[in-house]
């Protein structure tokens, strides 16, 4: 058989084609108009228990400036950038003047908020888009923290936020990150090295000056375009964790996108490569000196990650009870058909169970009670609730259900990395599991050749 040269075979694949196969698509509103697409978000009505209550004027002053910014400024152009997998850099001036990026942390340009309006903020950002939440959360709860310190008391347990910025670090570093005029990252997590990350490889070896580091980094958010990189690595001569801050563009210094996520793809998630980079020593940070000091971080940021999917539930319903009343079938709105009822119903008793215990896990940090067990599973099981909420939402859209345009399958595949990073499901029990009994399970016990017998 003989093969047709490569301009015969564009001619005979250019014949076969229609003369509308190149038309765009149709825009959503035009070729679904019976119901209303996430590009104009639905009104919150997931507050069934009147949640809003136990928040202060402050809390609920946060909640409506965010609510207000999300679904005026990036819910029309999310699905857009969803699509492409690229950040929207226009919305972070935006971002910015909602002035909560830094949360709790007092002082140097920060907004000094509780720790409930900071993960109010977090889940009204959520509700609306998770990939804007994962990037406020990776600089402030996460890159921010480790320079800055909470403003709330310290928890009596080895699980706190520590000062581990110098004051000189947080007057240089916080102000222009508080405004999101320069952005942040937080690299921990290696390739061999993601649920054992105490074990990562990467190094810091003392030199005159300063430290020289090299090693890699994966699945880091905001990698690609970070103007400051928070970087932990061993020490060989302690075989300790030392945390530095690493500036873009430092010689030696690589991060590149990781391409083809299905989740949370608007997020800029990087490989960060280091061959012989330079940091000198006013840019190591003083407070981390083994992975207890890092595991301090992780507490807050922990709370502030349980509170995404309480976010995206609570827009995943929103959207749902739109669609149930706008949408027909048989001649009836979905909405008046008893199964879809049954699983509305659903959705809001998960939504306020979430809630609930959001509010309670932020009251016991700021009350200076929280424990590593509190934190691992307020994240596990409220995570494991907004998988259930939004695989019923999946359900009611039915074919739109597959389509960005109506945020359900976007947030169905945003919460799968949620569910996993800031330690897993299976993990964060393991977290819970070890302060409930007393035994930690994280290892598999020694193997053996020899018999029981």
């Amino acid at each position: 058989m003989k093969v047709p040269a490569s301009k015969a075979q564009e001619d005979m694949h250019k014949e076969a084609k229609s003369a509308y196969f190149d038309l765009p698509a149709l825009d959503v509103s035009i070729a679904f108009p019976q119901a209303t697409p996430a590009s104009v978000f639905p009104p919150c009505v997931s507050d069934y228990y009147q949640f809003d209550d136990l928040l202060t004027p402050e809390e609920q002053a946060v909640r409506k400036k965010v609510r207000e910014c999300m679904e005026k400024d990036v819910a029309p152009i999310m699905a857009k950038y969803w699509e492409k997998a690229e950040f929207p850099f226009e919305v972070i001036p935006k971002l910015g003047a909602l002035r909560i990026a830094g949360g709790s942390i007092k002082g140097y340009g920060c907004p000094n908020l509780s720790i409930t309006a900071n993960a109010i903020a977090t889940a009204e950002v959520a509700r609306v888009d998770a990939s804007c939440s994962t990037f406020i959360l990776v600089h402030s709860s996460l890159a921010m923290l480790t320079i800055g310190k909470s403003c709330y008391p310290v928890p009596p347990c080895s699980f706190w936020i520590a000062l581990c910025g110098s004051e000189a670090q947080k007057q240089k570093y916080l102000p222009s990150l508080a405004e999101l005029k320069t952005v942040a990252c937080w690299a921990l997590t290696e390739p061999d090295y993601g649920s054992d990350a105490s074990a990562l490889r990467t190094t810091a070896r003392k030199v005159e000056g300063g430290w020289i580091l090299d090693g890699q980094k994966r699945w880091i958010g905001n990698s690609t375009f970070a103007d400051v990189l928070v970087i932990f690595a061993r020490n060989p001569s302690t075989n300790q964790i030392n945390g530095f801050i690493l500036k873009k563009d430092t010689p030696g210094l690589q991060a590149t996108k990781i391409e083809n996520k299905i989740g949370l793809r608007m997020v800029q998630n990087g490989d960060i490569l280091m061959k012989s980079v330079f940091v000198p020593d006013e840019d190591r940070l003083p407070g981390v000196n083994s992975f207890q000091d890092t595991n301090k971080v992780l507490a807050v940021s922990r709370v502030m990650v349980a509170w995404q999917p309480i976010g995206i539930s609570m827009g995943v319903y929103d959207m749902c009870h739109r669609y149930l009343k706008e949408r027909k079938q048989f001649g009836a709105p979905l909405a008046a058909f008893q199964l879809n009822q049954q699983k509305l119903v659903r959705m809001l008793g998960n939504v306020q169970a979430m809630l609930l215990v959001g509010w309670r896990l932020c009251k016991l940090y700021e009350s200076g009670k929280m424990t590593p067990g509190h934190a691992s599973m307020g994240k596990s099981w409220i995570s494991l609730k907004a998988r259930e909420t939004v695989s019923l939402g999946r359900e009611l859209l039915g074919g739109n259900g597959i389509l960005a345009d109506f945020l359900v399958a976007k947030a169905f595949c945003d919460l799968e990395p949620i569910y996993t990073y800031e330690g897993t499901y299976d993990i964060n029990t393991l977290v819970t599991g070890r302060e409930i009994t007393g035994i930690a399970s994280f290892k598999p016990a020694a193997s053996s050749n020899r018999s029981r017998l």
